[in-house]
Formats: structure tokens, C-alpha cells, sequence
């Protein structure tokens, strides 16, 4: 089974993001997960300069991270930058077969 953000990872392979990295970071002895700015789990840019920042989820967590971000005091800053940021949620429909959610928040 892939995790969220492996299949994140690979959708936006395809989708033409040639760079794309994991800046979620396990912070040793203090046993917590820290993400880049407090939300963004990857971060994707295109060769036409677009900036995507995701935070990967579980389908049934989207709205409890769109909440996060929009509350977070680093969204406004990011997007004057001209950052684009969304959260992807991944959810199995009834075939078993993983579903794409995407919330745009920036």
C-alpha cells in the first residue's frame, strides 16, 4: 500500500512537475513530524516557474487541513510569493482504486 504522499508524489510526476520533493522532515527525539511552513508536505516546481505546494491527506482529513492552512499566517506570504497551494486528499472509491481530491487554496 503507497501512502499519501507516495501517490502525490506520482501525480505530479505526471502531471509535468520534473522537480518534486518530500519537505515533511521526522524531527528526531522529539517524536513529531514537522512540515515545510507548517503545511506544505511537498513541494513541486515546473519548468514554467509554478510553485506548488501540497499537503497530503486521507480523503476524510481534507477539510481539517484546508482549516490549518487558511488559519496559518505563512499562507499570505506565499501567496504574494505567487506560490500556489493546495491540499490533496486520496481516498479508495468503491472499486478499490485510489481517488484524487484537490482543494486549491492558493
Amino acid at each position: 500500500m503507497s501512502s499519501p504522499t507516495q501517490r502525490t508524489l506520482i501525480e505530479l510526476r505526471k502531471r509535468g512537475y520534473p522537480l518534486v520533493d518530500v519537505t515533511e522532515k521526522w524531527i528526531p527525539g522529539a517524536n513529531i513530524r514537522r512540515d515545510l511552513y507548517g503545511f506544505i508536505d511537498v513541494l513541486a516546481v515546473s519548468p514554467l516557474g509554478k510553485v506548488l505546494g501540497v499537503q497530503c491527506t486521507s480523503g476524510d482529513h481534507v477539510a481539517e487541513r484546508v482549516d490549518k492552512i487558511t488559519n496559518s499566517d505563512a499562507i499570505h506570504v506565499l501567496r504574494l510569493a505567487g506560490w500556489s497551494i493546495a491540499v490533496w486528499g486520496w481516498r479508495k472509491n468503491a472499486k478499490g482504486r485510489y481517488v484524487l481530491r484537490e482543494v486549491e487554496l492558493a
